[in-house]
């Protein structure tokens, strides 16, 4: 809040009364809608979130400041009201609301339900109605009454004991509308203030002013006569031609004087007393933001902070910590601990760096059975502690419980140790088990499974944590690290079990997780100078459009201010007016294209290649920065990013590398062959979805297309087109192409038809033809979601879950959400499955033909390796034979390869 702490203490409420806080909730979501761009608040399935994110931080910021004892917030049901019965044009000039506010209202009450927040929606009464009859029952019951609103008629229900808090900037600054201030800024007092509304009339409701009357004349009037009734039943007093219009426009001005006098007896299904603030429930507010991927921390801890129900969650914490008897060792002391505790599972953390391809391990701690648990500083350890240990390590009999197990490995071999016997890893373990969880931190899994926090308990005859020094505090700490990730994994071998995944683990992630380990620690060699050179290139483009954009004008700006831009394009230029936002007419990417087509000026085109130049350079500018010492970048591969099981890349991400285009395919050639090898391999699935898609459906006529060697998608085209193959142009297959994929990825008939740019109801047509012609596909579509309602969760072929609980959610956003991605979450997390098991198939067999042929990258559906020298023809045919054979497919996998000495000669 803007508020200053001194103005705070001017509150016109006493300590000693209840305090009621009303917000308007339609006014306040609308307005923050336009405060925050929707592009860039929206869910992974397109579910835009900007109202709901900008609602929840104000709610956030005005409970806290505010600090209500009672709370509620009021709703319209519709624009027919009794107002609308009275007047019908009474709002009908406000233009349709757009499609990215459809809904979020209804997700904002949920997000209100989880809090425990009374809200109410009265059919025939507007918000405001719901408002002024709370307030005038709160005041006449002693309580003091805040209302939040951006409807200025409700100044006049302020008094002593109500205050109007109106947003001024968006909404995160409020205006406080004491008596005083309403007096101050309008003359009037606030039981006047309907009188001077009916006068001034009020576009945005629809309500006719009088011709030549302003703010100023009408609260003259109002101050003259005394009151509205009074000015009426005098009304030929008023002088002049400002008069005159009164006189002519009576009428319309009396009904303008009834219908902004608020309602303050409408029925209420609960009493001003049933408001006092209740505590949330936690789970349910977490889950309601984590669908609706709302993870900024910061919000959320705002939310948690003004929950009435805080001071008593911290009063009665979960376990506060676990005792362990904790040693820490010396040299020599290893081994003999070892030998004693490390035939049991042992839980195993670490503090260790890892950047640029190298680290070290500074601390271990390891945690058993009955409480026992170590702690050793790596450097100390004398001979035969490094042998114990190593041994220990690499032998696969003994049974090892980490958390992120790869980042573990891969720094271990810095030390020359390999970690073999790992039964379980308690990050994957959870993200198999609820893959959609916004955390698979350590600390969260055990509070959420163990009911504990992360932090060391004193117990009779044991260490008495937090009493030594800071070595010994921090010893502890990691001890009890490992005691929680070792049961943890007691836990989560139950849940595996339940959720049919512990197979996925054994045989899948975890191996998958080691071959990862030894590839992040493999990188890929750089070409830096030809990196550096793309970078001067695109920085070059950058200046050459920033000339460009300026010449076409006749002048300088700022090509990254959003402001000027819209003072070049919609007032210099009068070019066509794209969305309107909070801020103005947006010029985001889209936008851009789109005046691209309507217009022949140049700008928007310009604009388009400057933004493109400016994200190559940053992307091939970031990859520079990522060269190790070894002239290698390693990237960190992700296996609990995406909750259909696709590995994703950090530190660099390699997947923001464009693959379709020159400039993409110019900055895969800085990505080279190594010294001490022969070339670059790179191997891919053809159409992996589309052949998933049509093995689980199986669709014999899309089977039959895969198989008959022809083209898939002319094939395609030309059934559901009834068209010759030789008939099929590029548009057709163009269509195909984009509905077939988009089948595959849930994608809707709106959805088509934005990416297709043709209108909904063409798309819908060339859906509906696809599946005439393809009826097992509809079928199968139908029949996955149908399944995945009744059971809660979508599953692949191999057995990996997405659960979906809003395919029977009451909210149709919600449903429509969760539907699209029971659509895609089995063909997109078997095609992901298929790609590990074809990774570790392939370094199996590697290993097995003792080639020193090595894989280095897996990016999207392709896999890089790197030949050593006379492997080239050996390692294609393992490489062809492992991946073709990785499962059984009706549509049989294809297998493109090529070979080069960087990555974009080796593509195919």
């Amino acid at each position: 809040m803007a508020e200053t702490a001194a103005k705070k203490t001017e509150k016109t409420t006493s300590g000693s009364r209840p305090r009621l806080m009303l917000m308007d909730g339609h006014s306040l979501a609308y307005r923050a809608f336009f405060a925050l761009p929707a592009e860039n608040f929206t869910t992974a399935t397109g579910q835009p979130t900007n109202a709901i994110y900008g609602f929840a931080s104000m709610l956030a910021n005005t409970l806290r400041d505010e600090a209500p004892t009672h709370f509620a917030v009021a709703f319209d049901v519709s624009r027919k009201t009794w107002r609308s019965q009275e007047f019908p044009e009474y709002k009908a000039n406000r233009s349709k609301t757009p499609d990215e506010f459809k809904g979020q209202v209804e997700l904002i009450g949920e997000l209100l339900d989880a809090m425990h927040t009374p809200r109410f929606a009265v059919d025939g009464f507007e918000a405001d109605d719901v408002i002024a009859t709370l307030a005038t029952q709160a005041e006449a019951a002693g309580f003091d009454v805040l209302i939040v609103t951006g409807d200025r008629d409700s100044f006049q229900l302020v008094t002593d004991h109500v205050t109007v808090l109106y947003p001024t900037k968006g909404v995160s600054e409020l205006t406080r509308f004491t008596p005083e201030k309403v007096e101050e800024k309008y003359g009037l007092t606030p039981a006047q203030y309907p009188d001077f509304a009916a006068l001034r009339g009020d576009p945005s409701d629809n309500l006719p002013g009088i011709p030549g009357v302003g703010e100023k004349t009408a609260a003259k009037w109002i101050n003259q006569f005394g009151s509205f009734a009074d000015l009426v039943e005098r009304a030929e007093e008023v002088k002049g031609k400002a008069g005159q219009n009164f006189r002519d426009h009576i009428e319309a001005v009396k009904l303008n004087r009834r219908l902004t006098e608020m309602v303050r007896d409408v029925e209420l299904p609960k009493a001003v007393t049933d408001l006092e603030r209740a505590a949330y429930d936690r789970t349910a507010v977490a889950m309601v933001l984590d669908t609706l991927e709302i993870r900024n921390p910061s919000l959320r801890e705002r939310l948690l902070a003004v929950d009435p129900g805080a001071e008593q969650a911290e009063e009665t914490p979960a376990e506060p910590g676990v005792a362990v008897d904790g040693t820490v060792l010396a040299a020599g002391e290893v081994a003999p601990w070892l030998a004693e505790h490390g035939d049991t599972a042992l839980g195993l953390a670490t503090v260790d760096t890892w950047a640029l391809g190298a680290g070290s391990v500074t601390e271990v701690a390891l945690a058993g059975a009955g409480g026992a648990a170590a702690w050793f500083d790596p450097t100390q350890l004398d001979e035969a502690d490094e042998n114990a240990f190593a041994a220990w390590l690499a032998d696969a009999s003994k049974p090892k419980v980490l958390h992120n197990a790869k980042g573990v490995m891969r720094v271990f071999a810095e030390h020359g140790w390999t970690i073999d016997g790992i039964t379980m890893d308690t990050a994957l373990a959870a993200y198999l088990v609820k893959p959609g969880r916004r955390s698979f931190a350590l600390d969260a899994l055990s509070l959420e499974y163990l009911g504990r926090e992360l932090a060391p308990a004193a117990a009779a005859g044991q260490l008495a944590f937090g009493t030594e020094d800071d070595e010994q505090a921090e010893a502890d700490a990691l001890m009890v690290q490992a005691r929680a990730i070792l049961d943890l994994g007691e836990a989560f071998t139950g849940k595996l079990q339940e959720v049919g995944a512990a197979d996925l683990l054994k045989d899948v992630e975890l191996p998958t997780s080691t071959l990862l380990a030894r590839m992040e620690r493999h990188g890929i060699s750089a070409d830096r100078a030809h990196l550096e050179a793309m970078e001067q290139m695109f920085a070059g483009a950058v200046q050459q459009a920033v000339k460009e954009a300026h010449a076409s004008v006749g002048h300088e700006f700022n090509l990254g201010s959003p402001k000027q831009l819209q003072e070049v394009f919609f007032g210099e230029l009068a070019l066509p007016k794209t969305k309107k936002t909070k801020t103005g007419y947006t010029t985001d990417a889209d936008a851009l294209a789109w005046l691209a087509s309507q217009t022949e000026h140049e700008l928007p085109v310009i604009m388009l290649r400057h933004r493109e130049q400016a994200k190559l350079r940053v992307t091939v500018e970031g990859l520079i920065k990522t060269i190790a010492a070894d002239g290698r970048i390693h990237t960190t591969f992700n296996q609990t990013v995406a909750a259909t099981g696709r590995l994703s890349s950090t530190d660099p991400n390699l997947q923001n590398i464009p693959v379709r285009t020159d400039e993409g395919r110019a900055i895969r050639r800085g990505f080279v062959v190594g010294e001490g090898f022969e070339s670059l391999m790179t191997a891919d699935y053809s159409q992996i979805e589309l052949r998933v898609m049509a093995h689980l459906s199986e669709d014999e006529g899309l089977i039959e297309a895969f198989t008959s060697g022809e083209d898939l998608h002319t094939t395609v085209a030309s059934q559901v087109f009834g068209v010759e193959r030789s008939a099929v142009d590029a548009e057709m297959r163009r269509k195909i192409k984009a509905m077939s994929y988009g089948l595959a990825y849930g994608l809707s008939a709106f959805g088509l038809s934005g990416q297709l740019n043709i209108e909904p109801a063409e798309a819908r047509v060339l859906m509906d033809t696809y599946f005439e012609r393809f009826g097992g596909v509809r079928d199968y579509l139908r029949r996955v979601v149908d399944e995945a309602r009744a059971t809660g969760y979508t599953e692949t072929m191999l057995g990996r879950r997405r659960y979906l609980p809003d395919l029977n959610s009451d909210n149709r956003q919600r449903r429509e959400m969760a539907e699209r991605m029971a659509l895609n979450a089995p063909i997109q997390g078997t095609a992901a499955d298929i790609v590990k098991i074809a990774m570790l198939n392939v370094d199996k067999a590697l290993t097995d033909a003792k080639l020193a042929s090595r894989l280095l990258l897996q990016v999207h559906d392709e896999i890089v390796l790197e030949i050593a020298p006379g492997e080239a023809a050996a390692a294609e045919e393992l490489v062809r034979r492992e991946m073709a054979g990785a499962v059984h497919l009706r549509a049989p996998l294809d297998v493109s390869v090529g070979v080069g000495t960087d990555w974009e000669s080796a593509a195919h």
